[in-house]
């Protein structure tokens, strides 16, 4: 009876997103009470397991103790302060320990991915007016992309549902090719399409880079388009490219930062250092909101001056909030305590050997970069039948269109594993009959 009625009482105010809210006349809602590990659990103690990490946010899983222990603690000292004319020792701390592990020497923070995306993309045109270059104000963006659905972010997305109804709100930018292999030709290899996809946007920036400040790309994998992957190749011609005609590369790390993709950051598969990089949503292992802006020294310098016009001077009221930062600084405690990624190895080897059997499902494009993999369900197959199979049986997942994927809680055990992925295959035979 409690999930009825706290699903009729979310229907009558709470206005859900990304979602077409009639739809839950024949799609109930799922009122979650507590979450612990890779589980979430309802009111009549149903267990689901949170195969994406509730959008990709939680790193280490429901109710982590160690995360939970540096909220606590610092609940203690400060809840809030404003660092505009102060400051506080989490957001001191954090910052430190990111620019010794990306080699971005200032942290800008916002409140989330969106927040981090419009903070990049104006720092970076602010930039170039403080250096005199005025017609430097277009920004470069991938075909299928997305980087968030404030006006500025979305500006630079690809993703019809969410742009269309606001097109009249943006300015236009200039969009480029996807790397994405899977909309290269049958026989041709992830480099191969990087290198031709570089030769193309070489002409571009030949072209109008006396007009463009930034590039701004989802390093490896474009999540919104349905976890479309790339070679890293493409990473390094773009930075090449960017040093060679003046322009910013920013990484959008807020979906594959912190060892989704198998290394720290996915743009260390390239080995090149973006401009700006933006970080969110594992920040702080799914429990308070918290983004932040990294750049470079060249950067900070072009606003470090005398007048306060010349500052950088986007804010908003929780900007490095201590009670996130602190939440932060726990999740990259586990990093420090524990080797996070040979275990994300291992997990992902033994996740690799339990779906091989998929290879026999009518799916495309089988793929696996670190913690994610994703695949298409042929046409013949009906989505809705194998989502509402995988809840009947305990199992959260969120398609993109046509694509299945996992990106579970890195605290996934083997048996959780085993779960996972039978639960799903058994779920998309059952929509073949």
């Amino acid at each position: 009876m409690k999930n009825k009625e706290l699903i009729n009482r979310s229907l009558n105010s709470v206005w859900h997103p990304c979602t077409q809210m009639k739809h839950h006349e024949c799609s109930p809602l799922i009122p979650i009470k507590k979450g612990r590990g890779s589980w979430l659990v309802d009111f009549n103690d149903k267990k689901y397991l949170d195969a994406t990490s509730s959008w990709w946010v939680n790193l280490f899983g429901h109710n982590n103790l160690v995360i939970k222990n540096h909220i606590k603690n610092q609940l203690d000292q400060l809840e809030h302060s404003m660092i505009a004319g102060l400051t506080h020792e989490p957001v001191i701390e954090l910052s430190e320990k990111l620019n010794h592990m990306t080699g971005l020497g200032h942290c800008f923070y916002g409140s989330d991915g969106s927040s981090a995306v419009e903070i990049a993309l104006k720092m970076s045109s602010h930039y170039w007016r403080q250096k005199g270059e005025h017609k430097k104000t277009k920004f470069v963006y991938l075909k299928n992309s997305y980087h968030g659905e404030t006006l500025g972010a979305l500006s630079v997305t690809d993703i019809p549902l969410f742009k269309d109804q606001y097109s009249h709100l943006m300015k236009n930018h200039i969009q480029i090719d996807s790397p994405d292999w899977r909309l290269g030709k049958e026989n041709e290899t992830a480099k191969e399409i990087a290198i031709k996809k570089i030769s193309k946007l070489k002409i571009i920036f030949e072209e109008k880079h006396s007009l463009i400040s930034s590039i701004i790309l989802e390093p490896l994998v474009q999540c919104a388009a349905g976890m479309g992957m790339y070679d890293a190749e493409y990473i390094k011609g773009v930075r090449k490219l960017c040093d060679q005609y003046q322009i910013h590369l920013i990484a959008d790390e807020i979906a594959v930062g912190f060892g989704r993709t198998g290394k720290m950051f996915a743009h260390h598969h390239a080995e090149i250092k973006p401009d700006f990089l933006c970080l969110s949503k594992g920040l702080t292992g799914g429990y308070l909101p918290l983004s932040v802006t990294l750049t470079t020294t060249d950067v900070y310098n072009a606003f470090y001056d005398n007048d306060v016009k010349r500052g950088f001077l986007h804010s908003h009221s929780y900007t490095g909030n201590p009670l996130a930062c602190s939440a932060a600084l726990g999740t990259l405690s586990i990093f420090n305590s524990t080797d996070v990624l040979l275990e994300n190895q291992n997990k992902a080897n033994k996740i690799n050997f339990m779906m091989e059997g998929y290879k026999n499902l009518p799916i495309k494009n089988l793929r696996n970069i670190g913690m994610i993999w994703a695949f298409e369900l042929n046409k013949n197959i009906n989505m809705s039948k194998v989502i509402n199979y995988c809840i009947n049986h305990g199992l959260l997942i969120r398609p993109i269109k046509s694509t299945i994927y996992f990106m579970p809680p890195y605290s996934i055990s083997e048996k959780e594993i085993n779960h996972m992925v039978r639960v799903t295959e058994n779920g998309i035979k059952k929509a073949c009959i």
